[in-house]
């Protein structure tokens, strides 16, 4: 056989040999784990837009500065202001981790601890992420 007809052949079996027997693809492998949260928020409608601005510092430099940090979105319940959501996506528990750490965060914390009255964190099993 000709080399180039052997190295098809190789290739193929190997292929065929991940499905048949279960192994997970390279793609799949090389496939960061993603840490998803969901966070409600109340907040003191008194405080509201000095949360909304100590909110806005808090996300801005954490997408600016951490690269772990991959999305985090505020949202506010249509005819409730003050109930707040918080979609956050991370590139893994170690990001999120160091996230809990960093500087502005911990400023944010501070700034919002009697602004903020009640704070419910949902973990969740990312199922599908999209995004254009």
């Amino acid at each position: 056989m000709k080399p180039r007809t052997v190295a098809i052949i190789v290739a193929g079996t190997v292929c065929l040999g991940s499905m048949f027997l279960g192994m997970p693809s390279i793609s799949a492998q090389s496939r960061p784990e993603r840490l998803v949260r969901i966070a409600e928020l109340e907040i003191d409608p008194g405080q509201l837009e000095a949360y909304k601005s100590a909110l806005r510092e808090e996300i801005e430099a954490s997408i600016r500065i951490e690269p772990g940090v991959l999305t985090l979105y505020a949202v506010a319940l249509k005819d409730r202001p003050n109930q707040v959501r918080l979609f956050e996506v991370y590139a893994g528990t170690a990001a999120y981790q160091a996230h809990l750490q960093s500087a502005h965060f911990l400023r944010y914390k501070s700034q919002t601890a009697l602004m903020v009255r009640s704070l419910k964190l949902i973990e969740t099993e990312p199922v599908l992420l999209g995004a254009k």
